[in-house]
């Protein structure tokens, strides 16, 4: 061992009494494990002092929980009755057998309900795997955690994490952009909300989730996929420049905007030190002032596409003022009246938060502290920029009310730091309405006039805050773009040179008279990871309908026109079912974003099939989709059928109840519907609606085997593993999950 390390454990005994060897990873809650690292830096001590966002008496308080392990944190997902489902199972039967066990004379805390999630669907617990591992029934209790976050019934998710999506307010109408999205659970939250309503197999609204980083796509793509809806759409852009969207409404183009955006920004991160170990050794006041004008740039993006009325949460996992307050009192100070910070003191009974600051200084990596812009030597211009000071103002800092933001400090509810800010937009944004026409020749503009009059109003006219005589013309004349990913020259124009008022009030041609205003040249946007394949959609005299409506009895108001395929060519593999309002986004704007996933799978090509009638077999992702339209080959199952298909090997007619056995002898060959519909009066039973999707052959309703999760009020929790290449599947919005492996086990868990 080096004479460093040695010098370093030395000093972590002196700190804590307790040898270094002694702090082992057992020792750690859930997602721990580094105690070989220092969790001392004195830079960001002597910082967070001198800032005071600590009360005060309790900055010794806050750095012991910054120290200790992150509590592991659990949401219950999917839709209200099925999570209800999951929240009775947790805490009639798990969380029951966790209260009241002793391990080495110890007794165990168990899983609280975070106070301020609504329904108990979020919890919160401490315990480590030294301890998981002592015990028997915390070991079930463990697999029962590991096994539903698979399946996606459970999200493994931070608590304060949860808070941004709390603080949009959905509703089912709302279309909503997620500009920073992976790795998905805010997402996740956001779909869920727009599914208040179960009955509602298509709510109006959408959420269009976004992330610059073509590989953590995917990993948002599987996050989303887990919930079935057919109202998400995962796209692959720099959030600073998102394209600004077109629909058609009333057969005319339109700019879409969004009714609330979650702007949850890249970020130095040190409220995760809890977690992200790394960040102890690492932190530096340098990595703010480099992510602070990132930060501005993509809020400021943000803002532009929202509609007036709307509700934009900025939310980082920073305590740095530098990249909170100090964007806020930028976007509020540059937007003259248009946006207001709201008041979310009332919307989370019993979270735990600190106003916002009104007064703060910038400090370099040396050390060295500026209290404001003028005390910054030329030399450090390029580093450090007037949008990162307090206005000087004072009348105007008051109006501007920051004490209105919340500030979550680890101590305080055992959580990680975190700020977040709900800005609510009065009126358009008055930047870009101040911009002089660009100069170009009659050639340039003749042909521009003829695109912005055929791509629709430009932002200020929409939203009725500008004459067209006096709409901007980087704005207004918006030509078609020639690619998936290439904004025009005017469109990129504006957004440069809004960027930079909102940035720098310097350049703002209203404010500085000798301004000569130029638009810098326009930069492609490039295209990186895979190339996607196309979003195809089908015309309702497609050939492949006859079929599918005769075999299903499909109800007349089936939306045909909603139904894609991802192939031009050749014999259709899969068809996926979107919104009515998404099919509109794509169908306007396919050559202006790059789309990676959208719409969920309804129907898989099954070429056995065609000898029934129908060469596709039903999806099980799309049941909840489809169900509503679906007039044949429905069964009603009772509890007692569930049970048998998600335990039995080879479910065959016979075993089912007389009842069903009835229904099924009545259908030809093909997929069926399975359809147990609660009874409120037995309390005991699921209280949740749930659809499964099989398939007949021969005698067996199941062609090989599934592997499932159900929970039943019988508080039994059936998990079946076993192989799978077969067509009987379960409803991850019923509650029931299905996965594919390759062992040949089964395992069934009873109370």
């Amino acid at each position: 061992m080096g004479k460093r390390n040695r010098d370093k454990q030395r000093q972590q005994k002196q700190r804590d009494g307790r040898p270094a060897g002694d702090r082992d990873r057992n020792n750690a809650g859930w997602g721990a494990g580094y105690s070989e690292i220092i969790k001392e830096n004195k830079l960001f001590e002597k910082y967070y002092k001198e800032l005071k966002i600590v009360p005060e008496g309790e900055f010794e308080e806050f750095m012991a929980a910054m120290r200790e392990p992150l509590p592991a944190t659990i949401r219950i997902t999917g839709y209200k009755s099925h999570a209800k489902e999951i929240l009775h199972t947790l805490k009639e039967k798990y969380f029951k057998d966790v209260q009241d066990l002793e391990v080495d004379g110890q007794k165990i805390e168990a899983p609280q309900a975070l106070s301020w999630y609504p329904d108990e669907l979020a919890w919160h617990t401490n315990l480590s795997r030294k301890i998981l591992r002592k015990s028997p029934l915390l070991e079930k209790f463990h697999q029962f955690l590991v096994s539903e976050t698979e399946s996606g019934n459970i999200s493994r998710q931070e608590a304060v994490s949860m808070i941004p999506p709390l603080l949009l307010k959905i509703e089912p109408h709302h279309k909503i952009l997620d500009m920073c999205a992976a790795p998905g659970s805010k997402t996740s939250q956001l779909i869920e909300m727009l599914h208040s309503d179960m009955d509602v197999s298509f709510p109006e609204g959408f959420v269009i989730a976004n992330d610059s980083d073509n590989k953590r796509c995917y990993l948002l793509v599987h996050q989303a996929k887990r919930l079935n809806s057919p109202c998400i759409m995962v796209v692959n852009h720099d959030a600073s420049c998102m394209p600004r969207l077109q629909v058609e409404q009333d057969g005319r183009r339109e700019t879409l905007f969004y009714d609330r955006i979650l702007c949850d920004v890249p970020c130095s991160g040190d409220g995760t030190m809890r977690k992200n170990i790394d960040v102890w050794k690492k932190w530096t006041t340098s990595n703010s002032l480099h992510l602070h004008g990132l930060q501005l740039r993509i809020a400021v993006r943000g803002l532009e596409q929202l509609a007036v009325g709307g509700r934009m949460v900025y939310s980082t996992c920073s305590l740095n003022p530098v990249e909170d307050e100090a964007v806020i009192a930028s976007l509020l100070e540059r937007s003259e009246g248009a946006l207001e910070l709201a008041d979310a003191a009332a919307d989370l009974p019993g979270l735990k938060w600190m106003p916002g600051i009104t007064s703060w200084k910038v400090m370099t990596k040396e050390g060295d502290w500026f209290n404001d812009w003028a005390e910054v030597p030329v030399s450090r211009h390029t580093q450090i920029r007037p949008t990162m000071f307090p206005p000087t103002d004072a009348d105007k800092l008051k109006d501007m009310h920051l004490e209105r933001c919340m500030r979550i400090l680890p101590h305080h509810q055992n959580t990680g730091g975190f700020f977040v800010a709900v800005l609510l937009k009065k009126s358009a944004m008055p930047w870009n309405r101040r911009h002089p026409r660009p100069r170009k020749d009659k050639s340039q503009a003749s042909a521009e006039g003829a695109a912005a009059e055929a791509a629709g109003p430009d932002e200020e006219q929409a939203e009725g805050d500008s004459p067209p005589s006096e709409a901007p013309a980087a704005e207004a004349q918006t030509p078609p773009e020639p690619t998936s990913t290439e904004p025009t020259p005017a469109a990129a124009a504006a957004d440069a040179a809004a960027t930079a008022i909102a940035t720098d009030p310097q350049q703002d041609p209203a404010t500085n008279k000798d301004a000569v205003f130029c638009p810098p040249p326009s930069k492609k946007m490039r295209l990186f990871g895979f190339k996607e394949d196309p979003f195809v959609f089908l015309t309702e005299d497609d050939p492949v309908f006859p079929p599918i409506q005769a075999f299903f009895d499909l109800s007349p108001d089936f939306p045909k026109l909603n139904v894609l395929t991802r192939t031009h060519e050749g014999k259709k593999r899969h068809l996926y079912m979107v919104s009515k309002e998404l099919r509109n986004v794509l169908l306007n704007n396919s050559e202006r974003m790059k789309v990676i996933n959208t719409g969920v799978k309804v129907w898989s090509r099954n070429n056995d099939g065609e000898q029934f009638g129908c060469a596709f077999r039903l999806a099980q992702e799309g049941i909840y989709t489809l169900f509503p339209y679906i007039r044949a080959r429905r069964i009603t199952i009772s509890v007692e059928d569930v049970k048998v298909l998600l335990t039995e090997e080879n479910p065959f007619l016979s075993k089912l109840s007389n009842h069903a056995h009835e229904q099924a002898k009545k259908l030809e060959m093909g997929s069926i519907v399975l359809r147990y519909q609660p009874d409120p009066n037995n309390p005991e039973q699921p209280q949740c609606p749930i659809e499964l999707h099989t398939h007949t052959h021969t005698h067996t309703l199941t062609h090989t085997h599934t592997h499932t999760h159900t929970h039943l009020h019988t508080h039994a929790h059936t998990y079946t593993h076993t192989h799978t290449h077969t067509h009987a599947h379960t409803n991850t919005h019923t509650h029931t999950l299905t996965h594919t492996h390759t062992h040949t086990h089964t395992h069934v868990f009873e109370a």
